[in-house]
């Protein structure tokens, strides 16, 4: 049976469909060799090992993303599909990531906990506690060698040296540096002594690695960050780097020293803050007294205020009329009774019978009544006669009665 005979490129063709088809994905360890950069920023590359080597390129994009510098004999792996030129009848791999092969147990694990921990809601802005905007203590998580206690130290007298550094020293890299780091979060969040208990809590180490910085890519710092009351700052390696500690923390610094700046305030920015707060509510309290004075003011010119006091002035005056009414009307009613008093009294005396005897005129009196005609006297009737001076007794003679 004979073959049907097909062109180079229908073959290559078919062998392309094939062979992308069959490889969309692929991780390769090797080594790097014949490593190019391109004028265009593009990566050319071959990776071999003891027994083969296939061409390979990193686009442009992809390489301004990579943390690592690609050079000959770097032993990495690298991620990507495979592509079948036709013009030149070869294969080639398009990496979307190198990372050196050390670095790849890692990166794997690194994203299965990224995806774990984002699941579980670690990364949440909600559930991002807020820092305080004037701690008084900070506690510090860090080596107690390296230059990043005097860094921030320095930091922190320049912008705010009322703040109290509290240091819990741990290894940052090694086997037991993630449960150190968990400890000194768990103690500064239990400690009973009040003067050791921060505001806020600042993990730091310098850079490095992957795989030194591995201790903050682990679930057991990111479990002890996530269930810290107190707020966590962390300022692992440098700006470029970032651990999962870096992701799950309240805030993320670039640096040490930029989470010092970020902890506390600029003391004397706070001062000139204050002083404008000041000089602001001294010039509202200031208007507003202005205001009020304004106010009382418009009030007491009034008519409506002064209403009351014109009134109060009008029956002040009234009176004062109906008080001298009053007076008047009691001095004529007294000089009316004075003069009436002396009439009766003129009245009187003038009816007085004893101004009468006065006048020669005697009351004859018998038996202590007063006898008014002779018919009721008879002859040696006993009779008491009254004079204007006194009275003396007397008898009724006989006589002829006229």
């Amino acid at each position: 049976m004979r073959s049907e005979i097909i062109s180079v490129s229908e073959l290559t063709r078919q062998i392309k469909t094939g062979l992308e088809t069959l490889f969309p994905l692929v991780k390769i360890k090797g080594e790097i060799s014949n490593c190019k950069r391109h004028g265009s920023g593009h990566i050319y590359l071959t990776l071999k090992d003891e027994g083969a080597q296939i061409p390979a390129v990193v686009w442009k994009t992809t390489a301004s993303r990579m943390s690592v510098a690609l050079k000959d004999g770097m032993d990495v792996v690298a991620e990507g599909r495979l592509e079948v030129y036709p013009p030149s009848g070869r294969y080639q791999l398009i990496c979307t990531s190198v990372t050196e092969a050390g670095q790849g147990a890692l990166q794997q694990a690194f994203a299965e906990l990224l995806q774990k921990l984002a699941k579980a809601g670690y990364f949440s802005p909600e559930r991002k506690r807020a820092i305080p905007a004037i701690p008084e203590t900070i506690g510090l998580i860090t080596s107690s060698t390296g230059s990043v206690i005097e860094d921030m130290s320095k930091v922190l007298e320049r912008r705010f040296p009322a703040a109290r550094l509290i240091l819990y020293p741990v290894k940052v890299q090694g086997t037991s540096a993630a449960e150190e780091v968990a400890a000194g979060i768990a103690w500064f969040n239990t400690t009973k002594q009040k003067q050791h208990r921060p505001d806020v809590i600042i993990i730091a180490r310098g850079g490095g690695s992957l795989e030194d910085l591995q201790a903050f890519n682990g679930e057991v710092v990111a479990n002890a960050i996530y269930h810290s009351r107190v707020p966590v700052i962390s300022a692992i390696g440098h700006e470029t780097d970032l651990t999962i500690a870096d992701m799950v923390a309240d805030l993320r610094a670039g640096t040490p020293s930029i989470a010092a700046e970020l902890a506390v305030p600029d003391s004397q920015e706070l001062l000139r803050h204050i002083s404008t707060l000041q000089s602001r509510q001294e010039k509202l309290l200031r208007a507003k007294l202005e205001g009020a004075e304004r106010h009382v003011y418009s009030i007491c010119s009034s008519y409506a205020f002064n209403r009351p006091y014109l009134q109060m002035d009008q029956l002040h005056e009234r009176l004062n009329v109906l008080a001298a009414q009053m007076s008047r009307s009691i001095t004529t009613l007294y000089s009316e009774r004075v003069q009436h008093y002396a009439s009766v009294k003129q009245q009187l005396t003038m009816l007085d019978y004893r101004k009468t005897l006065e006048r020669g005129y005697v009351l004859v009196k018998k038996e202590g009544k007063y006898m008014t005609g002779a018919e009721k006297l008879k002859a040696s009737d006993g009779v008491e006669l009254l004079f204007h001076d006194g009275i003396l007794p007397a008898v009724i003679s006989p006589g002829k009665r006229s």
